[in-house]
Parts: C-alpha cells; structure tokens; sequence
C-alpha cells in the first residue's frame, strides 16, 4: 500500500511539472515574438529565468524560443484570450487562456463556467487593477519587504506568506526594472508577471465552507484545462 501511495505520489509531482512547464513553454513562445534575445525582449528574460529555475532543459527551452521567433518548422502562433465571469457565489474571476485554436478553447470554457457564469468582456474586469506582480523571497538576513518596495520602486507589495514569500506590486510598465532592482536590496525574485489584482476582494471568512469548496472545486476544474494560463480570483489572502 505504501509503494503504491509513493509511486502514486511520484506521478501526481510528474504531472504538476508536467502542465509547468506546459504554460513556462507557451509563454516563453509568446514573448519570443518580440524577439528572440532575452537581453533586449523583458517578457522573454522573464519567463527563461523563471524556466531555468523549473529546471526546465536547455533544450526544451531553446525549442520554444524558435518557434516564438518563427524559426524552423515548428514556429506556432498563441493566441492570447481572457474570459470573465463568476465562480460560484459570484467571486469575481478573470481567466488568462494561451491557445493556438479559439474554436477549441472557447466552447471549453463555456462548459467549465457553467457551475458559475460566464460573463461579456469587461464584465469583471473593471474590479481588477493590471499590475506587475513579483514574487521574492529573502537572500539575506533581515531583508525588509518594505524597504526593499520603496527603493526597487514597487507601488505596494503583501506581507511574507507562510514561505516567507512577499509580492511586490509594481505600475505594469516597471515590471521589469523592479525585478532587476530587487536582488540588489536583499531579495531573490522567484517569478514576475503581468497580472490582475482584485480591488475588492471577497473574505473567504464570509463563505460556508461547503460555499468556500465549491469555490475552490469550480478553480481547480478551470486552471487543469491545458489552455489555461493564469486564474486571477476576487478571493483575499
């Protein structure tokens, strides 16, 4: 029984890794649109740092490079969709969908937000604030987040988690330039990405937790669908 709950357990970190570095892949192939040289393309050193830290081979990441840049036979074209809506008891979600066919992804999502609603363009959108969202950790004793904000130039950023990860907000235009200044003020960032952050969050305290599991049930079916980028959530904490 044991044997069978490790390999069990071995599979499931495969299949995690796995839709990893699915969406690392599509994003690195997006960015690389604007240029296959990570040094001159932000979007793209972004994601290949956030890659190598996967783990992800070298291989693997030069492929999804050439086929961004168009170069080679396997050059494909993501498309980048966003759908808005309501999980269920009307928490706000913005879905970030890159596909290379909308006819398939788009009748996918309607399926998956039947037990909530799918909403019209900007239906939702209106209660989030795009941001560039950086998530850091300390690379030395005594690292204050706050400090650490204000001279990096961050707009704002949210107490460490339980990790003793901190997320600096930043203007989405110095999302980069915050992520190149973090390290210098005693943090190692870990991912930075452009983003929606909710502006009225709803308490998970104020739903039942038969409520709050639908929540979270009708979440997970969204962000296993291979298409899906991101999940931003009207969900505090």
């Amino acid at each position: 029984m044991g044997a069978q709950w490790k390999a069990k357990g071995k599979a499931l970190v495969a299949n995690a890794k796995g839709k990893l570095f699915t969406k690392l892949v599509k994003e690195i192939t997006v960015a690389a649109r604007s240029g296959a040289d990570p040094d001159s393309n932000a979007r793209l050193r972004l994601a290949v740092e956030q890659a190598r830290k996967a783990s992800m081979p070298k291989d693997t990441l030069d492929r999804a490079i050439k086929k961004g840049s168009g170069v080679g036979a396997d050059a494909v074209n993501y498309e980048n969709v966003m759908y808005e809506g309501f999980a269920p008891h009307r928490v706000a979600v913005m879905v970030e969908c890159l596909t290379d066919n909308v006819n398939r992804t788009a009748p996918e999502m309607r399926v998956l937000f039947r037990k909530g609603q799918l909403g019209t363009s900007g239906s939702v959108a209106w209660d989030f604030d795009h941001v560039g969202m950086i998530e850091a950790e300390p690379s030395q004793p005594g690292a204050d987040p706050e400090v650490a904000a204000i001279e990096a130039g961050a707009q704002d950023f949210e107490p460490p988690n339980e990790e003793g990860v901190s997320l600096f907000l930043t203007d989405p235009t110095d999302l980069d330039l915050v992520s190149r200044a973090l390290p210098q003020h005693g943090f190692t960032v870990l991912s930075a990405k452009l983003g929606y952050k909710p502006k009225n969050p709803v308490d998970p305290a104020s739903l039942s937790a038969e409520a709050l599991e639908e929540v979270e049930n009708f979440l997970a079916a969204i962000d296993d669908n291979d298409d899906v980028q991101n999940v931003y959530v009207a969900l505090a904490g």
